[in-house]
């Protein structure tokens, strides 16, 4: 057996050193800035309407409630893992992370991504009952159930979290520490482990593909109920209506879920070159997510208008755009 009991808690290193995103390091000045205006977009443009979403009266409802959640969620992923990386572009010893810190970030990652998992699935049940259950919705979805729903997600998120945290740091780490990764994730934490992580893996596959399969197979079996509902809309401009209020939503699932198939399912082959399918959605996916609620919802554009040009006259609701 590689590790005994008695091992437990213990670890020869002290620090990690994150070798970072391949082909950076023959330019790091210019993906620094790269990534600076990245980071920059995304915190800015999701603090934005989350301050737009709390701010203006006429954005009440469940939906906008749990935007505001994802903005903070988004801008909050963004901060766990894009800093780092632009230390690291910029000194060696930017790229060092101690045990501790590692430790740290993982969990902060795991806790903030998982609870976006379920945040987006809390997000599909709240468009099928405005569409197909709408004589229920006000009670079904009222400001009490909205917090319960919105807090679940972040308790369980961190239960989930810590579970994955404590496993992964039970291990022993002899060295070398090598992380192929730009971030502390679970799969190359692993690989330096001086022990059997059989077990280990078997969790992380059973867990998060427990997690994001099941969240996964709720929010297609919402949208099935939702198309349905839909397409009996008798009118085009109300069927119009109804699908721009789930596509935006639609849109960031299959953006946020289809990178993460691609890591946790192969823990093994996960490396420098697998960082590519990671970046999308631990730091493309939060800059986006504030120009795709924007783009498809109306509400929020007349939101922000008011907000940035409050001494703007505001169109009549189906009149042509000054």
């Amino acid at each position: 057996m590689a590790v005994k009991s008695e091992y437990l808690n213990q670890t020869e290193v002290s620090y990690f050193f994150l070798e970072g995103l391949m082909y950076t390091a023959e330019h790091p000045d210019l993906f620094f800035l790269l990534f600076l205006l990245i980071y920059s977009i995304t915190v800015s443009g999701n603090l934005l309407i989350l301050f737009t979403v709390g701010s203006d009266p006429h954005l009440r409802s469940p939906m906008y409630h749990f935007l505001g959640h994802l903005s903070f969620l988004d801008a909050c992923l963004s901060t766990v893992t894009v800093p780092k990386v632009m230390a690291g572009l910029l000194t060696l010893e930017g790229k060092t992370i101690s045990f501790r810190g590692c430790a740290v970030q993982l969990y902060c990652f795991h806790f903030l991504a998982s609870t976006e998992c379920f945040l987006y699935t809390v997000m599909a049940y709240d468009r099928y009952m405005a569409i197909c259950q709408p004589l229920h919705y006000p009670v079904a979805m009222n400001r009490r159930v909205c917090a319960g729903l919105a807090g679940s997600t972040w308790a369980i998120g961190a239960m989930h979290s810590a579970i994955h945290t404590s496993l992964t740091f039970r291990l022993l780490y002899c060295g070398p520490g090598h992380i192929a990764y730009f971030f502390c994730d679970i799969p190359p934490v692993l690989k330096l482990a001086c022990a059997d992580t059989t077990i280990n893996e078997l969790v992380m596959l059973a867990n998060i593909g427990a997690v994001a399969a099941g969240c996964l197979i709720l929010i297609v079996t919402s949208y099935v109920f939702i198309v349905a509902a839909v397409l009996r809309i008798r009118t085009a401009e109300g069927r119009q209506r109804a699908f721009s209020t789930c596509t935006a939503h639609l849109t960031v699932v299959l953006l946020y879920y289809m990178p993460p198939v691609c890591i946790y399912l192969q823990p093994r082959s996960s490396g420098a070159g697998a960082g590519a399918p990671a970046v999308f959605y631990t730091i493309v996916t939060p800059m986006l997510n504030p120009f795709i609620y924007t783009l498809r919802n109306k509400e929020v554009k007349r939101a922000l208008q008011r907000l940035l040009c409050p001494g703007r006259r505001e169109s009549p609701p189906g009149s042509p755009p000054p």
